[in-house]
């Protein structure tokens, strides 16, 4: 197995933020049926999603859990040269309140006008936990991965008072990230997210995950690496995550 296109097919789940969900269809039995869907991932780096319980996909992963999500690279002109992964999947619907408002709090950073909709409408968050990865690379890369999910140490209150420092007092850090990374800059950026490969950037509707040049983790790994990126001229590992 890959070590390097396990880490790619990570990448690639962590920085596209939107994929298609396919679930075994209530109303044509026999046919597969998808739908875009935008997740977060959670604190086991499983996708987390947020869908209407009148949705036809939530009647159907009501009576058969097993799905897939497809995530592909964002903006490519040749589809089939690029990275595409497929998560194959057990859905799950939570139940408990502290594992709702644990989900709630990290995805509305995401997806912030979810909070309207989520507590004026009928939605729930379902965690979709892998059974297995199918990443294609490019032409050629193909690969079964088992273990490509990696569990986010900081999830929960540490993260949440990363994100609240850094977007309250070091706003002209965050441009300067988007600068480095050569992200659009129309809209003041904000931190979104970090896990222990990079950070997690909303810049309006849009997101975008930056990988640090080395894994942290701690929060004072964390820090490091923001302060030395505030001080960069370039961005670090940026090879890696454009691969």
């Amino acid at each position: 197995m890959s070590a390097k296109a396990i880490k790619q097919a990570r990448e690639l789940l962590l920085k596209d933020y939107r994929g298609v969900l396919s679930t075994h269809s209530k109303a044509m039995p026999g046919f597969p049926f998808g739908s875009v869907v935008p997740y977060c991932l959670d604190a086991d780096g499983y996708p987390l999603i947020l869908i209407s319980r009148i949705a036809q996909h939530t009647h159907n992963l009501a009576l058969d859990p097993k799905c897939s999500l497809l995530v592909s690279e964002r903006g490519a002109e040749d589809v089939q040269a690029v990275g595409r992964l497929t998560v194959l999947a057990e859905a799950s619907k939570l139940l408990d309140p502290a594992a709702i408002e644990s989900a709630a709090n990290r995805y509305y950073q995401f997806f912030p006008d979810s909070q309207n909709y989520h507590q004026a409408h009928d939605f729930d968050f379902w965690v979709l936990t892998p059974v297995r990865h199918r990443y294609i690379g490019g032409f050629g890369a193909i690969h079964w991965l088992d273990d490509v999910t990696l569990a986010n140490p900081f999830i929960g209150k540490v993260e949440t008072s990363m994100v609240a420092h850094m977007n309250a007092d070091h706003a002209k850090a965050i441009a300067h990230y988007v600068a480095l990374a050569g992200l659009p800059d129309g809209e003041p950026a904000v931190l979104a997210g970090i896990d222990s490969e990079g950070m997690h950037l909303r810049i309006g509707q849009a997101l975008w995950w930056l990988p640090f040049a080395a894994p942290c983790n701690t929060p004072i790994q964390v820090r490091e690496a923001l302060v030395l990126l505030a001080q960069a001229t370039h961005w670090p590992g940026r090879e890696t995550a454009d691969a």
